[in-house]
């Protein structure tokens, strides 16, 4: 169960930013925007301490940050016209193995 909170605790890392630049993009809902960003912060703080009750809290929160700017990255290349270069997929990919590679080693 701890992994599954840690999912959700990825997940909502990644609400905040993308919070952030919805506010900055749409000045008519920034403080909808600014709430959505806030909430996403407390519930994701929330599950990362549900899972490291359980998970080394140095693999949770490398496999939480993880995730969440491989979420961010990825939201970014579809939704915003971010850089889609080989080095940054090179170098996001470089993150998803050490994210991986936590997971797997902790098991070890």
């Amino acid at each position: 169960m701890a992994w599954f909170y840690l999912i959700i605790a990825a997940v909502f890392e990644v609400g905040w930013p993308l919070g952030f630049k919805l506010a900055s993009l749409h000045a008519d809902r920034f403080w909808t925007f600014i709430a959505l960003s806030a909430l996403s912060m407390v519930l994701s703080g929330i599950f990362l301490y549900l899972a490291q009750r359980t998970i080394p809290i140095s693999t949770a929160y490398i496999v939480w940050t993880g995730i969440g700017a491989i979420g961010t990255f990825l939201i970014g290349l579809a939704f915003f016209g971010d850089s889609a270069s080989l080095l940054r997929m090179c170098f996001a990919l470089l993150i998803l193995v050490g994210v991986v590679g936590m997971e797997l080693t902790d098991k070890a």
